[in-house]
């Protein structure tokens, strides 16, 4: 499996401008072809091939007057920045012709330097190292100091250096990790131990085993100060440093909740996947639930991120997860007898069952029929009722294989 590993990133400012420079020059590249690949459509004519773009707009480009200065970053940088438009050409036509799955993905478009995230890549043969005082030595930037979090797993293949709309610079290295060394990191959980999962408002889970995890609502919490932030922002004028400072102020304190939500779920995961053998949840409608009166607390949950924290981590350590129909009455159905007693509106937090006269709470029962609808409650001899599920696949879009990422302050 191929994991992400993002550090913190602080460079000086000759290296800032060295990083922009690249940014740029990458970015300008990325347009051309997508450029050259447009004009070849409207005319008719074939899409040129890598290797056509890559002497055109490179090669013979760094020999004339407009683009001489591509000469002053890597090679390797422009040549990924091909790399990533013949990604999305492909992802598009798959995507157009139903061979992808997921939603549709729409063409190429032309980059901004004023896009939230500038992005560059370094291969293996661009000759980047780590150096021996724990900097990142990157061609024609330098060595670039690093706040390493923790020890790289493995020797990385690549690494990533991203600015984000916060102007935080990170490192992303991708690393081939051994899947019996990952899963020895971790006692073995008890045979059987399995969760079901009812993710919700009021309580962001709610666990098969009667465990209720409050929600943090950190977009809640921060609303305030964002608000400040954003009026702040919107009183200076377009075009200012002075709103380029507000508009830098608001954008870190948006990074802020981000980042806590994230750290969250990382650790909520994380037990969860430690824990127990199998792990169940429910496929949420987020998309349709995203606009209903209940958006804003539903993109504070971050259920989608949660849920894909659970999937990679089954996935790489030997976990079994299963991810139920969306259409299951795991709302509507007594986990006791089993008897369906039909839709109840959301101001309903407990029910009593006509059939076998059980009490139960809404989301505890809920979390019940989830474990029970993926096969995962047990006998009286502690073994499964249904055969366990096979284990989770991720394919991370625009990634040449199975890519998860992981993060690090």
């Amino acid at each position: 499996m191929q994991l992400r590993y993002a550090f913190r990133l602080y460079p000086e400012p000759g290296q800032r401008t060295a990083l922009a420079r690249a940014f740029g020059c990458a970015r300008v590249v990325f347009n051309d072809a997508v450029r050259a690949r447009e004009d070849a459509r409207t005319a008719g004519l074939p899409f040129p091939n890598a290797a056509e773009l890559s002497k055109r707009l490179i090669t013979q480009a760094r020999h004339t007057v407009e683009r001489c200065w591509l000469g002053e970053v890597s090679s390797v940088v422009l040549q990924q920045s091909l790399r990533d438009v013949e990604a999305a050409y492909k992802n598009f036509f798959a995507s157009h012709k139903g061979e992808r799955k997921g939603k549709r993905v729409g063409a190429p478009r032309f980059k901004s330097r004023k896009d939230t995230r500038q992005s560059i890549r370094f291969t293996a043969n661009a000759c980047w190292k780590i150096t021996s005082g724990g900097r990142l030595a990157l061609p024609k930037i330098g060595a670039v100091k690093v706040k390493w979090s923790r020890a790289l797993p493995a020797v990385p293949s690549s690494v990533t250096v991203i600015l984000d709309a916060a102007g935080r610079y990170f490192a992303s290295f991708v690393i081939d990790t051994d899947s019996a060394t990952d899963r020895a990191r971790w006692d073995e959980p008890e045979p059987g131990s399995a969760v079901g999962i009812d993710l919700g408002l009021t309580h962001f889970a709610v666990l098969s085993d009667g465990t209720k995890i409050d929600s943090p609502r950190f977009l809640r919490r921060a609303e305030k100060k964002l608000k400040k932030a954003q009026r702040e922002m919107s009183r200076k004028q377009k075009g200012s440093k002075n709103r380029a400072k507000a508009r830098l102020k608001l954008a870190r304190a948006h990074a802020g909740v981000a980042d806590a939500r994230k750290e969250f779920h990382h650790q909520l995961s994380t037990q969860l996947i430690r824990d127990n053998q199998a792990v169940a949840v429910e496929d949420l409608a987020v998309s349709g639930l995203a606009r209903t009166r209940l958006a804003k607390s539903v993109h504070d949950a971050g259920w989608s991120q949660f849920v894909a924290m659970l999937q990679y981590k089954a996935q790489r350590y030997g976990r079994t997860f299963v991810k139920i129909g969306r259409f299951e009455p795991t709302s509507q159905t007594c986990s006791t007898c089993g008897h369906r007693d039909g839709p109840k509106p959301l101001r309903v937090r407990e029910w009593t069952c006509p059939a076998c006269n059980t009490l139960h709470d809404r989301d505890h029962n809920a979390a019940i029929n989830v474990k029970q609808a993926a096969g995962l409650a047990a006998s009286a001899c502690g073994a499964p009722v249904r055969p366990e599920p096979v284990l989770a696949q991720r394919e991370e879009t625009g990634s040449h294989g199975t890519l998860i990422r992981t993060s690090a302050a």
